[in-house]
């Protein structure tokens, strides 16, 4: 399980959007959105670098970082 804090969400767009984004490096994963908590939480996503999955967000216009 991987966590990370996404910023400029505030919609079910949004929300949409990032997931898409994860699915992209992530095809297989869970991805649970909080929108409230700007969290972003992916599982299955094992074998996939957290580096990657915040790159996809970045890229579909949302700053993004791992959390522990």
């Amino acid at each position: 399980m991987s966590r990370f804090k996404v910023s400029k969400m505030g919609c079910g767009g949004c929300a949409s959007t990032v997931e898409k984004a994860v699915r992209t490096v992530c095809a297989g994963a869970s991805v649970q959105v909080d929108l409230g908590a700007s969290l972003v939480t992916v599982t299955g996503d094992d074998d996939v670098p957290s580096d990657d999955i915040v790159a996809a967000i970045r890229r579909a216009g949302f700053p993004a970082e791992a959390i522990a």
